[in-house]
């Protein structure tokens, strides 16, 4: 067998600097969420229609790989259709209005990145309960996002004032919020 070549900007294992330079599930929602709002905005339907992940990148802006693993999961989900190669690209298979928030936030494995609880150290007072509890923290954050961004759609993102994000500022942590 034939080992892949190096690159040259790859320190140490191919399997170290993959798992490295993954996309983290933090980056997940907010791309799948743009993507989908820009098949919307084009009018991407159609398999005639379909947009390629190298323009769907420049637009949120990011590398067409992490656009790749995001619509592989919304294809998954059924919320998108793709097609590989390239002549390749991405639709919408429902219309923007059906397509809660947080049917994408499921699509792209809820709220992974806040993190899963260690195990605990065995005869560690604390670490025998602490795990569950955290796990339950967890259930509720992911459940309170699921309820909130179940009122939001891939329409809404694109309507510049929505009823369903009135309430709202952007967070303080977004670029835009400055």
């Amino acid at each position: 067998m034939v080992a892949a070549p190096q690159a040259p900007f790859v320190k140490g294992s191919r399997s170290a600097y993959l798992e490295a330079n993954a996309m983290s599930d933090s980056q997940r929602f907010p791309v799948a969420a743009h993507a989908l709002a820009y098949l919307a905005h084009k009018g991407a339907f159609s398999a005639a229609d379909a947009a390629p992940s190298a323009v769907l990148a420049a637009s949120i802006p990011t590398n067409p790989v992490v656009v790749r693993r995001v619509t592989a999961l919304l294809a998954k989900a059924g919320i998108i259709a793709t097609r590989p190669g390239a002549s390749g690209g991405a639709w919408l298979l429902h219309r923007p209005e059906k397509i809660s928030l947080e049917a994408v936030l499921r699509a792209v494995n809820g709220c992974a990145h806040l993190g899963s609880p260690p195990a605990g150290a065995k005869g560690c007072p604390v670490s025998e309960h602490i795990p569950r509890q955290v796990a339950k923290a967890l259930t509720a954050a992911d459940e309170a996002a699921g309820a909130a961004l179940s009122k939001i759609t891939i329409a809404d993102l694109l309507d510049h004032e929505p009823a369903s994000l009135a309430a709202f500022s952007p967070h303080r942590s977004c670029p835009v919020a400055a």
